[in-house]
């Protein structure tokens, strides 16, 4: 993939967002229309329909397709908040950004900077991740790009809608299924289990929106 990238015609990317995000924003993006996007788009969702650790995180009910973004030469990205609301393709509706997702394509030691910082009320969170592994969180959260200083910094980004709009019920969910996963792998009763897991199927029959 960072291969094809390298050699990728590059649009600027302040073309995909409105006045006040082109203030702060300098990087590049692969157009919206490329064939190398759509063609690398369908790798990185077919990878994560396989991945249940993310299925149990987002509960995905719709999905952005993914874009492509490039940083270097001190592009960055200042402090913004994602869009509450995307035009999906081809007609197909809109969706809602509740959960915001960038997948590091980049090795961290090939370039400097480029940590993505999220802040919410516990304070500011740097990530900085290696090649292949994706950070998922809230899209109402505040978060910057730090410039990128040397090298380049490759990344796939993307939003999701959540069958669970709000995002303490869907952390929430999360925990009690990972736990459930942690129990059935240690051999604890069953009959626990059980209860359990019907537990989680209630809550998310009580709170989906379809």
């Amino acid at each position: 993939m960072r291969a094809a990238l390298d050699g990728a015609d590059w649009t600027d990317g302040r073309e995909t967002v409105g006045a006040q995000g082109a203030q702060v924003k300098r990087n590049q993006q692969l157009p919206d229309a490329s064939p190398l996007r759509q063609h690398l788009g369908q790798i990185v969702s077919s990878a994560l329909a396989k991945h249940p650790l993310y299925h149990a995180a987002t509960l995905p009910l719709r999905t952005l397709p993914p874009r492509f973004n490039r940083y270097e030469g001190g592009g960055h990205y200042g402090f913004h908040v994602d869009g509450a609301v995307m035009a999906l393709p081809v007609d197909a509706g809109q969706l809602r950004s509740d959960i915001s997702c960038t997948l590091f394509l980049s090795e961290p030691g090939d370039y400097d900077g480029g940590e993505l910082i999220v802040s919410d009320t516990y304070g500011e969170h740097e990530v900085k991740l290696s090649a292949g592994d994706l950070i998922v969180y809230p899209s109402s959260s505040l978060h910057r790009v730090q410039p990128v200083t040397r090298g380049a910094r490759l990344a796939a980004f993307f939003w999701v809608q959540s069958l669970i709009r709000d995002d303490s019920r869907r952390r929430l969910l999360f925990e009690l299924d990972t736990s459930i996963q942690t129990l059935t792998q240690s051999g604890a009763d069953a009959d626990a289990l059980l209860q359990l897991t019907g537990i989680y199927h209630n809550l998310l029959r009580q709170w989906a929106e379809t």
